[in-house]
């Protein structure tokens, strides 16, 4: 039998060093990083160290054995050592000052594709979909970053040519579902496919280089993105049976175009104004052809098939939400992204034509429904249409339902922009505006006649209020039973008062009551009239509740008892701080009532 020996087998074979990996691919730091990188390989932590480490005990960076086998059989490992090669015959004429040689070896530089990697990272169409979300946060980072030594101009504007046809596909199959602006950017949500993608497109203000960042590292992985990105686009679009590269319908403005671009670049600045509708491979008009109707799921059930009709008519109803609207965005709006969220629901835009490239009417066109502006007061107005700040937009989306207007207007204090991405379990605490939001979400509150300002505090403490309710109905029945034994008394012993004067007996018949009853001897046996006992429902069945709670509390065993109230700290410390966030409401609420009340 032979004999096992120490760190033969388990973790010490599973891992490998990063310098033993490097020895044994025969690798720089730099093309092993990047090599890395495009095949999607990372360092691991193994669970046992010392075994990984031999007894060593000391700290390095593993990778796993069979990834480091794997990346052995790259083809692009060929292309780093020829790369490698073509670097020191390029550096040595240029030593020698041969500007011939110069010339001939940088036109023979080697190339490399990364489309295989792209296929064997994701086997199926809906993987790469599935991670489109870094992707496309890093494609838009880059597409919006000034060229520099360590940014080139080349990887800029690939960047934005995809970052703009992706834009174009979600637009055409009206596919956004949320919106946010944040400090960092806007954040967009587009369900595509099934899948839910979001991303994050940072603002256009003026950018600063930071020192610290490796922008190496980051222009290996905009190199796959843009490829990943490519082949997206192209499926995309052909499932819509739009042309890829995308054309536009409409052939228009040229003359405007050449004075504001290159003739180079003028188709590209049109489809960046994404104002106009693209060109598709289908003639026909698809829309008045009627879609037949397959059941999924459970046919027999007509719940399910009526619940899907509803869903299906509301998300038809919210992808056209800005449908026979027509805006126009002065020239401090952010133009792109106001103008992807409008024409992603099915609206027009357009703006000064001496702006910008893409306009498609001028300001003085009637037909206009909105006007978004981001200033105090507009000087010349229009009586036809309504004037209102960027916000407007964001909110109506994330309502899913165009919201009034009132609260938007110019110079007006805008209402808290609340994230969509929030979403509140039981026992959380809402704001007063989620609260409104919801209402007129289920068609309860318009909203119109509500001031969203001057919000009292009967919506932050509903709980509140239903208790001291539950108490003041109490002590209603008490008194109506006090009254009945009081009112029955007089009439036994002063019906002849009543008869002369009704309703000063009545004040006198009250201030006896404030005696107590024992200092009363009634002078003959009398009957009363008996009255049916109340009985408070609801203080019955919270009885009923806290004593079945009690009850399972006692039968918990002593080993999860612990557990148990762990959980009763939780949930005491999350209704404690409930508690302060609705105090610290009530003080902002009666300061904007004071403030208001002083401005009159």
């Amino acid at each position: 039998m032979k004999r096992k020996r120490k760190y033969e087998s388990g973790a010490a074979t599973a891992f490998i060093t990063r310098n033993q990996a490097l020895r044994k691919l025969q690798l720089s730091l730099k093309d092993f990083r990047q090599l890395c990188i495009l095949k999607g390989i990372y360092p691991q932590e193994p669970q046992k160290l010392k075994q990984a480490t031999k007894g060593s005990g000391i700290t390095r960076t593993f990778y796993f054995v069979k990834d480091i086998n794997y990346l052995s059989h790259e083809p692009l490992i060929v292309k780093f050592r020829q790369t490698k090669r073509f670097m020191k015959r390029l550096t040595k004429a240029v030593h020698k000052k041969n500007d011939d040689a110069v010339a001939r070896i940088k036109a023979s530089r080697p190339k490399y594709k990364l489309d295989h990697i792209v296929k064997e990272r994701y086997p199926s169409f809906i993987d790469a979909v599935r991670d489109l979300d870094d992707c496309l946060t890093m494609c838009f980072l880059f597409a919006t970053l000034p060229t520099s030594f360590s940014v080139k101009n080349r990887s800029v504007q690939l960047c934005r040519r995809l970052t703009v046809e992706f834009q174009h596909f979600v637009i055409t199959s009206q596919a956004l579902r949320k919106v946010f602006i944040s400090i960092k950017g806007i954040y967009y949500q587009a369900e595509i496919m099934g899948q839910t993608i979001t991303w994050i497109v940072p603002h256009k203000v003026g950018y600063q280089q930071p020192s610290d960042i490796d922008f190496k590292i980051m222009r290996t992985f905009v190199d796959f993105y843009t490829t990943l990105l490519g082949f997206t686009n192209f499926r995309l679009y052909h499932s819509l049976n739009l042309h890829y590269p995308p054309q536009l319908q409409l052939a228009g403005e040229k003359d405007e175009t050449e004075t504001k671009c290159l003739k180079s670049e003028a188709t590209e600045e049109r489809l960046a104004a994404m104002t106009q509708t693209l060109k598709s491979m289908v003639t026909d008009n698809i829309e008045d052809a009627e879609v037949d109707e397959f059941p999924v799921g459970n046919p027999d059930d007509p719940d399910f098939i009526e619940k899907a009709k509803l869903e299906s008519e509301k998300l038809n109803q919210f992808q056209n939400l800005f449908k026979g609207k027509k805006f126009f965005l002065n020239r401090e709006i952010p133009r792109e992204s106001v103008t992807f969220i409008i024409r992603s629901f099915g609206g027009e835009v357009s703006w000064d034509k001496s702006l910008a490239v893409g306009a498609t009417y001028q300001e003085s066109d009637e037909s206009i429904t909105h006007q978004i502006v981001d200033r105090p007061s507009v000087e010349k107005q229009f009586l036809s249409r309504y004037y209102i700040q960027p916000q407007w937009i964001f909110d109506c989306v994330n309502s899913q339902m165009l919201i009034p207007v009132e609260d938007y207007f110019p110079g007006v204090e805008l209402p808290p922009h609340l994230s969509p991405f929030v979403k509140e379990k039981e026992g959380d605490y809402v704001p007063a505006e989620r609260k409104q939001q919801i209402r007129r979400q289920q068609g309860i509150d318009s909203g119109v006649e509500e001031d969203d300002g001057l919000m009292d505090d009967d919506d932050d403490d509903d709980d509140e209020d239903e208790e001291e309710e539950a108490v003041e109905e109490e002590d209603d029945d008490e008194e109506e039973e006090e009254e009945e034994e009081e009112e029955d008394d007089s009439d036994e012993n002063s019906d002849d008062e009543e008869e002369e004067t009704p309703k000063k007996s009545k004040k006198a018949v009250k201030k006896p009551v404030k005696t107590p009853k024992p200092a009363k001897k009634p002078k003959d046996m009398a009957v009363t009239p008996g009255s049916v006992e109340k009985v408070n429902l609801n203080r019955k069945v919270q009885q009923q509740e806290k004593e079945e709670k009690r009850l399972a509390e006692m039968m918990i065993p002593k080993k999860k008892k612990r557990l148990y109230q762990t959980i009763v700290k939780s949930q005491t410390r999350r209704d404690t701080k409930i508690q302060q966030l609705k105090e610290k409401r009530k003080v902002i609420n009666r300061r904007n009532k004071l403030a208001k009340a002083g401005g009159e």
